[in-house]
Parts: structure tokens; sequence; C-alpha cells
């Protein structure tokens, strides 16, 4: 039996032995997840373990960078659109919360901080439509409503990305918790 196996197994056993009410709501993909909340608890508990100092990438996958890079290779382009995303911010805010990993390291908690954390992101990228509307109107030359349907389309795929991408103790450098470097 290989290690996904394994864990899978094992995950199957802790959760049939009872692990909590909360957790018997919890789907499937959920409780998977909850097993690597537990892994990071216990990374963060271990001898020796330290949170190492806070950095970001801004927004990750790419995403800043490749709009920098844009930016600097087409002046025209950076005239236009900025030298960053303009919801740049709410990707660093959300990275603070991702460094830490969440306050209560409880697995069940530190899932649901996760949960929210993202959930925070989508609406500060929707926040900043709201309350960019009419510089971004003239920027892109569009309506509120064109302006505000793009925005949600860019939010809601930021939050299936950092859904699917940032599980705990995944090896990924934007993971849950990647301030952690004791959980790959």
């Amino acid at each position: 039996m290989n290690k996904a196996h394994f864990g899978c197994w094992a995950l199957v056993l802790i959760v049939s032995a009872g692990s909590g009410e909360a957790e018997e709501e919890l789907g499937t993909i959920a409780q998977l997840e909850v097993w690597r909340h537990q892994k990071l608890a216990q990374a963060r508990s271990e001898d020796g373990a330290q949170l190492a100092a806070f950095t970001t990438d801004g927004c990750s996958g790419g995403m800043s960078a490749v709009w920098r890079t844009i930016a600097q290779s087409f002046p025209d382009f950076r005239d236009a659109q900025g030298e960053a995303p303009p919801w740049e911010q709410c990707c660093v805010v959300h990275d603070v919360a991702y460094h830490l990993g969440g306050e209560d390291v409880s697995p069940l908690a530190s899932y649901f901080a996760r949960l929210s954390a993202d959930e925070s992101l989508r609406q500060c990228v929707l926040d900043v439509a709201e309350r960019d509307s009419a510089a971004l109107q003239l920027r892109y030359g569009q309506p509120h409503d064109t302006i505000e349907t793009a925005f949600e389309f860019i939010a809601n795929r930021m939050f299936d990305a950092v859904r699917v991408g940032g599980a705990p103790c995944s090896g990924l450098p934007w993971r849950w918790g990647y301030g952690w470097p004791q959980c790959w």
C-alpha cells in the first residue's frame, strides 16, 4: 500500500472512530483536508518548530508575477492597467492568514479558518470592484455591471484556485501554514 492509500485509510479510520460530530457533517473532501490540518497541528507542536518570517508573492500562481512582467515589458499596458493587479492587496492579506495557518491549531478550527480566509479573499476582490467602480469604469471604458461581472468571475476563480491548491502540508509554497516549513 503506497503512502496516499495509507493516508486515505487512516482518515477513514479516524472518521469512523468518531472523531467528532462536526466532522461527520463534513463532506469527504473536507474530511480529507481535515486530515491534512491534523498533520499541520502535529508539525506545529513538534520540538523546535518555528514560524518562519512572513513572505508574500502578492497573488500566487504567477498572477502578480505575470502582471508585473507584462507591465514592465509593455508601457502602454502599465499605463492603462497599473503595475500590479488592482486586487493584489487582497492577496497579501490572504497570505498573512495562510502564513500562520490559523490561530487555533485544532484541525477542525484550522479547516474553518482556511475556509474563512479564502472566502475573505473572494469578498475582498468583489469589494475592490465596488469601491473602485468609477475609476475602473474609466480605465476600462466599461459600465459598472461589466466591471462587477468581470471581478466576480476573477474572485470566484481565485477562490476555486486557493481551495484546490492551498491545503496544508502539500509541499506547495502557497499552502495553508506555509510559515511552518516543517510541514511539507
